[in-house]
């Protein structure tokens, strides 16, 4: 078994090379190292953003795939041999998606969030819950849809009200939090959004997308 000290090595190689399922499974790993040989999964500031930044380049990539096939299925004609192969492509690829967020979502209920210490690991874990559930619910409907929609703004709401309580306003990660609650009551509603509005919405989301990765970006520099 790999030692912690040399799992974080093989993960910062494998960021550097881009190579995200590996480094996933490296920080996968030291979660459950962590967690044997402590007792409590606590990973340190460093860790926590290797671990988000894994598994949210894997997920990430597999979104923007969901937005280039799905906008190839409604472009060919019913029945399109075209068609059909963008169909079976997107559940495919939601398949993928769907797994890696479980797999988030299992690392995340079963060691890292019974092992919060202070409020940034709260917060951070609560705000990558809902997350993950948000992505969770871009790829499902009716009624698990919304009993997912639920769960993510309950994590939501408690890595909210967490960073008000204890970080101070610029503190980025209460920004990501801001932010990203933003984003995902927006998408929330995004269902009654005329078609003459669309390209409102999709402008409005690359927006707060964009001011996303930069609260990400200056969390991991503070």
């Amino acid at each position: 078994m790999a030692s912690i000290s040399n799992l974080k090595d093989q993960a910062k190689v494998w960021e550097q090379a881009e190579r995200w399922q590996d480094m996933a499974l490296c920080m996968k790993e030291m979660v459950e190292i962590v967690h044997a040989e402590h007792e409590i999964g606590k990973l340190a500031s460093e860790e926590r953003y290797m671990l988000s930044v894994a598994y949210k380049n894997m997920v990430g990539s597999r979104r923007s795939a969901l937005r280039i096939i799905a906008s190839v299925e409604q472009k060919e004609a019913d029945g399109s041999e075209t068609r059909q192969a963008a169909k079976w492509l997107r559940e495919k690829v939601e398949t993928e998606m769907k797994e890696m967020c479980d797999e988030v979502l299992e690392l995340l209920d079963k060691f890292l969030i019974p092992s919060v210490h202070n409020a940034d690991s709260e917060v951070f874990y609560q705000k990558m819950k809902g997350d993950y559930l948000r992505y969770l619910a871009e790829i499902t409907d009716g009624k698990e849809k919304e009993d997912i929609v639920k769960k993510a703004e309950e994590s939501y709401k408690k890595a909210h009200e967490t960073a008000v309580a204890y970080m101070p306003p610029v503190n980025p990660i209460r920004l990501e939090v801001a932010l990203n609650f933003s984003l995902f009551h927006y998408q929330t509603t995004r269902y009654g959004i005329t078609p003459q509005k669309q390209d409102a919405y999709k402008d409005s989301t690359l927006i707060m997308e964009l001011l996303q990765g930069n609260a990400t970006r200056w969390a991991s520099e503070n």
